[in-house]
């Protein structure tokens, strides 16, 4: 079983969208803010079958974990109201933050939206640069000595952090707090969303196997065909078939350690028969 932990919902209805822009404008302008329209579940469907699940069963894997799109979150973009009214609207569910992902036993993935500055480019430099600051946050911290069981995916392969897997145990060690595979790697994990052969490489001579779960976001950041390849530079499934894993080890990334991350998914999975 491949689980692609990594997905975002960039082919919402256009309804939705319009939606968005009508209540920005309605916030800017001070009117009152538009009803949600009616969107059934037929063209939900229709724009997720159409492109991710297409690419999903094309690609060889068996489901995604998905979420709403990461930039169009937009929180600067209004006020409280707006920013809740947009989430909810994205997000069937909303839930404070810590404790009730402990109560729930539930993990998150650590990803920022759209950036405010022109001079960090979204997905070339904005990501990359909060996965690494969210690492750097979670290591000068003891978040985890408060919340022993909270888990955390940091995408993008981690940003910076297992190409600097040096400077960070340097920085550990400098700030006094243990060795980072008992200080953080119980509970923070990376995916595999790195569009080249030599980035998963290193990732996986760096990071620990327990601590890498497959992810491709695809119809995301990166959505061409690599000259060099000729294949989809977010095809992710091939480069990790590329470190040539025995079948454990290829498991364990492609499914098992997602399972273990996501318990209530793993266990919607066993009463479906997919143990």
């Amino acid at each position: 079983m491949i689980i692609d932990c990594h997905g975002h919902y960039t082919t919402a209805p256009d309804a939705h969208n319009a939606w968005r822009t009508s209540m920005v404008e309605a916030f800017s302008s001070g009117s009152v803010m538009p009803d949600y329209p009616v969107i059934s579940d037929e063209q939900i469907a229709d724009t997720i079958e159409s492109n991710q699940l297409r690419l999903l069963r094309e690609r060889g894997a068996d489901m995604t974990i998905f979420s709403p799109r990461a930039s169009a979150m937009e929180h600067h973009v209004g006020d409280e109201a707006v920013s809740a009214a947009w989430a909810r609207a994205c997000n069937p569910s909303w839930y404070p933050i810590y404790e009730k992902m402990v109560e729930l036993d539930v993990p998150a993935m650590i990803h920022v939206s759209a950036s405010c500055n022109p001079n960090f480019h979204a997905t070339g430099a904005y990501y990359l640069n909060a996965d690494t600051t969210a690492f750097m946050q979670l290591l000068s911290g003891d978040l985890f000595s408060r919340f022993p069981e909270l888990r955390f995916i940091i995408p993008h392969g981690g940003g910076a952090v297992p190409y600097h897997w040096g400077r960070f145990r340097g920085l550990a060690d400098m700030l006094h707090k243990p060795d980072l595979n008992e200080h953080l790697m119980h509970n923070v994990f990376f995916d595999t969303c790195v569009y080249h052969q030599p980035g998963i490489n290193l990732l996986f001579d760096v990071i620990n196997l327990d601590n890498i779960l497959f992810g491709s976001e695809m119809v995301g950041a990166v959505r061409g065909i690599d000259p060099e390849t000729g294949h989809y530079f977010d095809d992710t499934k091939r480069y990790v078939d590329a470190l040539d894993l025995t079948s454990t080890p290829s498991e364990q990334v492609f499914a098992g350690n997602a399972r273990r991350v996501y318990p209530r998914l793993d266990a919607r999975l066993k009463a479906l028969g997919r143990a």
